[in-house]
């Protein structure tokens, strides 16, 4: 199984991109636009700001559920559904960096719905 904090290299991602802006495709919908990202070797992610879809909720996507950047289109397809995307731990903040149980709890999350 692959790393869940990298980047396939199939999706299309070039480091030092910048995704601010992008929107974001679940496998049946549109769930909102990157916040901030990173491209960081083993803790790659994106947050993604879900507007009004889930009250304004931001979740962090690690970036194994890239499935394909489109930079035309500005737009970045994961390979999950919106009630996945929807259930998944919301993004903190405050726990986000320096907390290691943070990366931990969401990957094991997403870990559950990898497609290596």
């Amino acid at each position: 199984m692959s790393d869940i904090w990298g980047y396939q290299p199939t999706t299309g991602y070039l480091a030092g991109a910048s995704l601010i802006g992008y929107k974001v495709e679940a496998t049946d919908g549109s769930i909102g636009k990157v916040d901030r990202h990173s491209d960081e070797v083993g803790a790659s992610y994106l947050v993604v700001d879900t507007g009004t879809w889930i009250f304004g909720k931001h979740v962090l996507l690690p970036a194994s559920t890239v499935t394909r950047i489109d930079d035309d289109e500005e737009t970045i397809y994961v390979g999950r559904t919106k009630a996945e995307i929807k259930d998944a731990p919301e993004f903190d903040k405050e726990r986000h960096l320096g907390d290691a149980g943070y990366h931990e709890q969401v990957g094991r999350y997403y870990q559950g719905w990898h497609r290596a």
